[in-house]
């Protein structure tokens, strides 16, 4: 009951402070003010304010315990070992399978790292040389050029995708 009491003149007190807040026209933080002067009576009507007295006096029960009664260090001994053992377990079962996963990964990316192909399209050598010039002569035409490609072919082609996307945005 006094507690409620209690609840009920923190709510009130700060409904007043909202309403000189309201007046000053700040109308945000009245209303801010208002809405946790609220939670005192809230939380009475709502019986939370006797379980949290409920939870304080249990808590210190167990702390009284924890110091007094050796059966509670016996208990938090028991779980410590319990998390032991369990790491203990978890490194060890989870050690031989990475080894091995790690051992077929790198057998898997070992054997075909790099495909002999992989760099062709790439390139542009999937293209035919230019009429009037051998395949040798292609690639020494343009020293970081693909081969098969012009000047002008391999700079068009970067300056569409380039005008599509201005295109694209209206510029």
């Amino acid at each position: 009951m006094l507690t409620t009491t209690v609840c009920a003149a923190l709510s009130a007190a700060g409904l007043a402070v909202a309403f000189l807040t309201a007046f000053r026209r700040r109308y945000a933080a009245a209303t801010r003010i208002a809405a946790f002067s609220l939670l005192p009576v809230g939380l009475a009507m709502a019986g939370l304010v006797g379980l949290a007295g409920k939870i304080g006096k249990a808590v210190g029960t167990w702390a009284s315990d924890l110091v007094l009664k050796p059966t509670v260090w016996a208990g938090f001994g028991v779980l410590a070992f319990a998390v032991v053992l369990y790491v203990i377990a978890r490194l060890a079962g989870g050690s031989r399978a990475t080894r091995k996963e790690r051992r077929a990964a790198a057998r898997a990316s070992g054997a075909g790292s790099v495909a002999p192909s992989a760099g062709a399209p790439a390139l542009g050598g999937s293209r035919a040389p230019a009429p009037g010039t051998t395949a040798q002569a292609a690639p020494a035409r343009g020293a970081g050029k693909p081969a098969g490609r012009s000047a002008s072919a391999g700079d068009g082609e970067d300056f569409s995708d380039i005008e599509a996307i201005l295109k694209k945005h209206g510029i």
